[in-house]
């Protein structure tokens, strides 16, 4: 079937370049105003909880986080600023290449706080790419609670287009838009099923 294919378009022109003048992102990029708006309205639309808060205030605003979820046990990815847990009462199970948390002590682990390396605002979407601070993709997979720091506007982009060109195709992505959830064919919702049951994002304002 094939070389029949291939005998038919023998002779047939080369096909032209496609037309690349199409629009990259349908938010207003060069406003980051109103770019944080449009992610923080989008994870919210996904179900998650979203918070703005400054540098200064964000070891309170995650140990708030953990302490309102009864978070004992935390994973802490390797790189993560110790400064971010400074207030947490959590026990620290850290992540390391050397001594990495095994399944079995995933699935006993609380929650999980982590950064990322973008989030884009027309999907509510944030990135992971497995780099300092984020860690390997089971921690945000396993603990039943994630916390996502995003610094705003450096790590916010309105769009995919504009997304990929900033990411390292090489490095393990992680996309992540609202917390784990399935459905079946009745619709009835199920969250937590292949992923965190929550997920709360930090946007941190004011850091470029």
């Amino acid at each position: 079937m094939l070389a029949r294919i291939r005998a038919a378009v023998a002779d047939a022109p080369e096909a032209p370049e496609p037309a690349r003048d199409y629009l990259t992102a349908h938010a207003p990029s060069d406003d980051p105003a109103a770019l944080l708006d449009l992610l923080h309205h989008n994870l919210a639309d996904y179900r998650a909880h979203v918070h703005r808060t400054t540098e200064e205030r964000l070891p309170e605003v995650i140990a708030g986080l953990l302490a309102e979820h009864g978070v004992r046990s935390l994973a802490v990815p390797p790189g993560l600023p110790a400064a971010w847990l400074a207030g947490a009462g959590a026990e620290q199970r850290h992540d390391t290449r050397a001594a990495p948390l095994t399944p079995r002590q995933l699935d006993a682990t609380d929650a999980v706080v982590t950064g990322c390396a973008l989030a884009i605002a027309e999907t509510g979407t944030l990135v992971l790419d497995g780099t300092e601070g984020q860690g390997r993709r089971a921690l945000t997979l396993v603990p039943d609670l994630h916390v996502c720091v995003v610094r705003a506007p450096g790590q916010v982009v309105a769009s995919l287009p504009e997304a990929l060109p900033r990411l390292v195709p090489g490095r393990p992505l992680t996309w992540v838009s609202g917390p784990s959830a399935t459905s079946d064919i009745e619709l009835d919702r199920v969250e937590g099923v292949h992923g965190p049951r929550t997920l709360h994002v930090v946007l941190v304002v004011g850091d470029r």
